[in-house]
């Protein structure tokens, strides 16, 4: 009887220098397109956060004159939406709890307090964040978000 030989495969224990250096490359290439878009996102969504916030403030604004016939004043700011002022015009129909829902007056996306202006420059009330800079005035994601040009 006679025997067939059939010849081992080559066994590869692993990848060779050649394939490890085309896959570096392409990661390479792959993180020098995706990376600067990532990085751009997070402060793309402050800016959308803020004028989610400044929405937020609109409608509670909104309701407070609703109850007591006037917007809160520029001394009274803000905070007038979460406990009853005790400077200027006192309101008569305070809502219980406030007019907003976590009960405290949020700060901008870069942690500084929103601006507001009762009369407003634009408007009944002008609510302002500086941006990223925290500086007045600005452009790109340094831009100012302001109420008044809101959507």
């Amino acid at each position: 009887m006679k025997r067939i030989r059939i010849p081992k495969m080559m066994d590869h224990q692993g990848f060779t220098l050649i394939e490890l250096m085309v896959v570096i490359v392409i990661l390479g290439i792959l993180a020098t397109l995706i990376v600067p878009n990532i990085m751009e996102t997070p402060d793309e969504a402050r800016v959308a956060k803020g004028k989610v916030d400044i929405s937020a403030l609109e409608t509670a604004l909104k309701m407070y004159k609703l109850h007591n016939g006037a917007y809160p004043s520029t001394e009274q700011g803000l905070q007038a939406l979460v406990e009853p002022p005790s400077t200027g015009t006192v309101p008569k129909n305070f809502k219980e709890g406030g007019y907003l829902e976590k009960a405290k007056v949020p700060k901008d996306p870069w942690d500084n307090d929103y601006i507001y202006l009762s009369p407003g420059m634009h408007g009944k009330y002008d609510i302002i964040s500086y941006g990223v800079d925290g500086a007045p005035g600005g452009d790109g994601l340094n831009a100012d978000i302001n109420s008044w040009e809101l959507e």
